[in-house]
This record gives C-alpha cells, structure tokens and sequence, in this order.
C-alpha cells in the first residue's frame, strides 16, 4: 500500500504528461495539413484538399534551389523603349465604346452546350494571340496555351476530368459547396469535352528555361496568366464563340503528362470552346448593379 500511495502521484504525472504530449501531437497533424492542402473542417471531417496540384512541387524558387542555374536579372540587356501614342478618342466617341463593350460582354454566358461544328483555326490563333497582349510581372510572359482538337486526346482528357471530378463532388467538396451549385445543374459529367471542337488548357510557368539552360524567375505568374484568361473570356466573345470556365480540381498533374508539358508548368484553367448548340440554355443569372461593385472616394 505504501508503495502505491507513492507511485499514484508519478503515475498521475506521467498520464498527463502522455495526454499533453497526444494533443501537441494532434495539433501539429491538423497544422500541417493545413499547411500542406488539405481542408479539415469545423466538425472535423477529413477531406483532402481540392486541387492536389498545389502540393506538387515543381514551383521551385531561386532561394531553394541549390543547383545555382538561376540567371541573374542583369544578365538581360536593357529594353529599349519606344514612342507610344495610342488613339485619342473624343469624349462622346469614349462613352460609345464603352457601352458597346459593355453590351458585348454583358452577353458573355458560361455555356454548357457546345456544338461540334468545326471553328476555324486561325481564329482560335489569333484569339490566343490577344490573350498574349496581357500584362506580366517583368514581362514574362508565363502562359502556355495548350489547343487540343484530337477527338481521343479530348477523350482521354474527359475520361480523367470525369474521374477526379466525381470523387470532388461526392468527398472532397463538401455538402455545401455541392448544394451552391446544384442550381447551375452541373455535375462530374462533362459531355462537352469531347463535344467542342476545341478544348484550351491554360498553363501558367511557375518560372521559365532559358536558351542556356538557366531558370528565369516569373514574378506573379499566376495573377498574370489570369489577366491573360480574362482577355481570352473577351476575345472568345467578341468572336461570337462560347466557353464555359472550368478549373479541374486534382487533373493536373495527369493533364501535364497526358499533354507532355514541362515540370515548370501547372494547369490553370480548361477551357471548352466552340459556338453554342442550337437547343443550349443558361441559368437566368442577374448581375450586381454598379454601386455593388463600385467605389468611388
């Protein structure tokens, strides 16, 4: 009895030390994976993350490589610079472009329904000529644009869009996430990826390969490729095409090696593109009003 009135206290101290140990331990699992991609939620069910390409790490930077084939920023000549004097329109011609760009966007829809009939090529050239007018950090220009028309390389891109894209809806996205967009009446099933005549993937280059091999730092390239995709929302309209938005959750590692594109690059955006069916509908969506988004100080 002696001995256990003694060792009561020890055995006392070392279950709370075992029980302080358990939850710092439990701390640090959920911090990491926070911090690592994935989501826990507040009733603490478990779900991964809903875009494992975040966790891939090619996105390298200059202080964590260690080969030191980083390019020095002086070691690019000066740019030189040029006059620039774009139009001048008059007050009253500046209000009517205005509306008429206005009045051709306002029109722009996420569509659906997509026909088959061909589109011409040069035209998806030169809408993705414009979206290249887009602005970059130091102007590096960190945006691929990978155009697929191949009837079974669109096929396999579906079949693997289709897989993740189930598990997203049925796991990873949540109840509440699922039920927002249950009133678009969209789904894992994605008939126009092998319907459109074009699909783009948008890749953005987490840096870029010089021609002697050295990694050129890209500075905001995910805030410039998506300036650059905002222009190709513009362009596809004003060219009378259709789109629908997609951003294929955990596709896009498998989309990069299916396409064969570098390490340095990730996908951004997919993009379905062609003229509307003739039987397409859109959700009767409304827009903000002006003083909704606006502010003026």
């Amino acid at each position: 009895m002696a001995l256990l009135s003694v060792l009561t206290p020890v055995l006392a101290v070392v279950l709370c030390l075992v029980i302080g140990f358990m939850l710092v331990r439990s701390r640090e699992t959920a911090t990491t994976s926070a911090t690592q991609g994935n989501y826990v939620s507040p009733e603490t069910d478990f779900r991964p993350w809903v875009d494992q390409d975040l966790r891939d790490d090619t996105e390298i930077t200059a202080k964590e490589d260690e080969d030191g084939d980083w390019a020095e920023s002086n070691e690019e000549e000066d740019l030189l610079h040029v006059p620039y004097s774009p139009p001048h329109y008059p007050e009253e011609t500046m209000l009517e472009r205005s509306k008429d760009l206005y009045t051709l966007m306002n029109q722009r829809r996420s569509v659906r329904f997509i026909s088959p009939e061909p589109v011409p090529r040069e035209v998806i050239d030169n809408v993705i000529r414009t979206a290249g007018t887009a602005p970059s950090g130091a102007h590096t220009e960190p945006w691929t644009f990978v155009v697929v028309s191949d009837p079974e390389t669109k096929h396999q891109i579906r079949r693997i869009v289709e897989e993740e894209e189930e598990v997203n809806y049925r796991q990873r996205m949540g109840n509440k996430w699922v039920n927002d967009l249950a009133k678009l009446r969209t789904n894992w099933i994605k008939e126009y990826l092998d319907v459109a005549p074009y699909l783009v993937l948008v890749f953005k280059q987490t840096y870029g390969i010089l021609p002697n091999g050295k990694k050129r730092t890209h500075y905001y390239n995910e805030i410039s490729v998506s300036i650059s995709c905002g222009i190709l929302l513009a362009a596809l309209q004003n060219v009378g095409l259709v789109t629908v938005t997609t951003t294929p959750l955990n596709c896009g590692p498998q989309l990069r090696l299916l396409l064969k594109r570098p390490a340095n690059e990730k996908l951004l955006m997919l993009l379905p593109v062609g003229y509307p069916a003739s039987d397409a509908t859109v959700p009767d969506l409304k827009r903000k009003p002006l003083d909704d988004i606006v502010v003026h100080i």
